[in-house]
């Protein structure tokens, strides 16, 4: 796995190359870490992270430091099985806030299932 970033103004992108699993998070936690205070913005694009597993979860919905600068979140172009699996992650806890992760619309075949 690899990432590479972009920041443009206040929005940070980080595109994903590879899985995300526990070996890989560590990596993926440092860069976000080391953002500069003034993003205000966190957008993982990961059209080319084809696998996640719980490790992807815990990146995505873990709170921002307390020492850190506040940082909206969101994710982009997921691929079939991370998009899937977050969707089953919201279905057994309602609590997770999928909505605010997610774009506006899921593909209906996720929602039929």
């Amino acid at each position: 796995m690899h990432f590479t970033l972009r920041i443009d103004g206040t929005a940070a992108h980080i595109t994903v190359h590879g899985e995300i699993d526990y070996t890989t998070l560590p990596t993926l936690r440092a860069a976000a870490a080391k953002l500069p205070p003034n993003v205000t913005e966190l957008v993982w694009d990961l059209h080319d992270a084809d696998f996640m597993d719980v490790a992807g979860l815990h990146l995505l919905f873990e709170q921002p430091s307390p020492q850190g600068p506040p940082r909206k979140t969101t994710v982009t172009n997921l691929a079939p099985q991370p998009l899937r699996l977050l969707v089953l992650a919201a279905e057994m806890n309602p609590t997770l806030e999928l909505a605010r992760l997610l774009p506006d619309t899921l593909p209906a075949t996720l929602l039929d299932d």
